[in-house]
């Protein structure tokens, strides 16, 4: 369900900013907004890494090869921390350099009422894209809250593109603050200002996602509750302890799980056979992404306490 609501939401983002690039371009050509500007190139670098996160989703899907016997899971991933990069050199470092550029050579604004009308348009459709994101996200998030979300979610799509489209529709807002006061006071240094603003918000949203899918692509292990639940399930029956275990997320949806069970003394080789077999079917019921597997038996021996 996660994979169809990221689909959905990357589709809705794409579609609403490949029309708001459009309008934005044309919109500059007619002003010469340096806000405007930098929204469009904003607009169509946001356009582009919506194809990437669909093309991550895609080729992801690949099945398992001996070079790559745990799949490729992960390219979502890598497609989402190519997205964070391009936000932070196409959106946030151009902005930023438009900006300053602006400031010091302020210009003025032709026809600034043009701009005006397609930022207002541009933010219903941001809206609707951004809308259609929370309501998805919503979906999987469950009791968290939205920060945590982002930062614990496993599945990359869905919080880049809420952080994206909360850029976006942010962006717009500090367009139209920048035009408008250049409108108001006559004085077109605030549309470079507008555009510095742009910048900085840009920057922080893209060091934020690389920071996360940097995270996500080295690899993660299970959240707490969720690890929990795996070793809650595993200590059961014939199976006395969980000795050590680890996780690693290998896919948004694929999460290996290695341990070492420590069983019930006097146990033949059917009955530990059967204990692991257990132990296993008892964690894919409570936790369907633990798809991977591997437990050891063995028994867990008191460490003996010396004489006093």
């Amino acid at each position: 369900m996660a994979a169809e609501g990221g689909t959905k939401a990357i589709l809705a983002a794409l579609f609403a900013n490949a029309g708001i690039a459009v309008s934005k371009f044309v919109g500059f050509l007619i002003t010469g907004s340096s806000s405007m500007l930098a929204e469009s190139v904003h607009s169509v670098a946001d356009t582009s890494n919506q194809g990437l996160l669909l093309l991550g989703q895609k080729t992801s899907k690949r099945r398992a090869t001996k070079a790559h016997p745990f799949g490729y899971g992960r390219e979502r991933y890598f497609y989402s921390f190519i997205v964070a990069l391009m936000l932070f050199t196409l959106g946030s470092a151009f902005a930023l350099y438009e900006g300053i550029h602006k400031v010091q050579h302020p210009e003025e604004l032709s026809s600034p009422m043009v701009a005006v009308v397609i930022l207002v348009l541009a933010i219903a459709l941001e809206t609707y894209s951004f809308r259609t994101a929370i309501v998805e996200s919503r979906k999987v998030k469950g009791d968290k809250t939205w920060w945590a979300f982002i930062r614990q979610s496993k599945t990359p799509e869905l919080p880049v593109v809420l952080l994206e489209d909360a850029g976006a529709l942010f962006g717009l807002v500090f367009a139209l603050f920048g035009v408008g006061l250049a409108v108001v006071t006559g004085d077109p240094i605030w549309d470079g200002i507008g555009t510095l603003m742009i910048g900085v918000l840009l920057g922080v949203i893209a060091i934020t996602l690389i920071v996360e899918m940097k995270s996500l692509l080295i690899g993660e292990g299970a959240g707490e509750g969720e690890l929990e639940t795996i070793v809650n399930e595993l200590t059961s029956g014939d199976v006395e302890r969980v000795i050590h275990i680890r996780t690693q997320y290998i896919g948004p949806e694929e999460l290996l799980v290695a341990a070492k069970l420590g069983l019930r003394d006097g146990l033949d080789m059917a009955d530990v056979a059967t204990a692991i077999d257990e132990a296993e079917a008892r964690v894919r019921a409570k936790v369907p992404s633990a798809r991977l597997i591997y437990l050891e038996p063995d028994l867990y021996r008191v460490p003996v306490s010396e004489p006093r």
